[in-house]
């Protein structure tokens, strides 16, 4: 498979059994699945990862069976370890959008989670309006507010950890439990985004005038203009990128 990386000195003293070699071994494996390093039908066993990665037979069993729990592979006798086709696969695991993104194939992974979150938030953003606590109508609003602060002093760090608390409480307060499974997606696109460069030093005015829109239609109640925001939000998101 040649994805392996050298062992550090305190993995190799565990016997290759630590957490942090099953998920040195998770991120190698699946981030090549991914890619199309390991395209579909590509066929792997237990010894091939022990061997590719000087780790145990119990690693190499674990890291199989959270692949097969993303149906990223399947197992069975006589045939080994198969990577499965792109189809099967659970799309929506964070872990599998997060290696997606920082794959060669990262702009079609990128529209696709664009024109789905187009699909799904400003419809959120109504069900907050309608739905959300108190609480979470206040939260939105000072959410916003930092938003503001951080992008305009450039702070992107600490603005990206609100931005993903902001659209995970949009998603967590609609009232639709459907909707709230999509935080982990959010946040994994809103992090790839950062960290490969992808947003400005500063947010764009009109970006940061959006979220605060959006917060406060929803403390106010208005669905319409809350999810007409969104729209907003994402199209320039959609615009950013050149996704078309």
């Amino acid at each position: 498979m040649s994805t392996a990386t050298v062992p550090n000195a305190n993995e190799e003293h565990d016997g290759g059994t630590s957490p942090a070699m099953h998920e040195r071994v998770l991120e190698a494996v699946g981030s090549a699945i991914a890619a199309g390093t390991l395209p579909p039908g590509s066929r792997l066993t237990l010894e091939d990862l022990q061997q590719e990665y000087g780790v145990s037979r119990t690693v190499s069993r674990d890291t199989v069976k959270v692949l097969e729990s993303m149906n990223l592979v399947y197992s069975r006798r006589r045939v080994g370890i198969v990577v499965q086709e792109r189809r099967l696969w659970n799309v929506f695991d964070p872990k599998l959008v997060r290696w997606r993104l920082g794959s060669v194939r990262r702009d079609i992974q990128y529209s696709s989670l664009t024109e789905l979150r187009i699909a799904v938030e400003p419809i959120a953003a109504a069900g907050a309006a309608r739905r959300a606590s108190a609480a979470e109508r206040a939260r939105l609003v000072f959410l916003a507010s930092e938003l503001r602060r951080l992008g305009e002093a450039g702070e992107l760090e600490a603005f990206l950890a609100v931005d993903i608390e902001f659209h995970c409480l949009l998603l967590e307060s609609c009232g639709n439990e459907m909707f709230t499974s999509l935080e982990g997606m959010v946040a994994e696109v809103l992090t790839s985004r950062t960290k490969q460069g992808l947003m400005p030093f500063k947010p764009r005015n009109e970006a940061l005038q959006a979220h605060e829109d959006v917060a406060a239609a929803v403390s106010r109640g208005d669905a319409v203009m809350a999810e007409t925001a969104v729209h907003h939000i994402l199209n320039e998101v959609r615009n950013a990128m050149g996704l078309g």
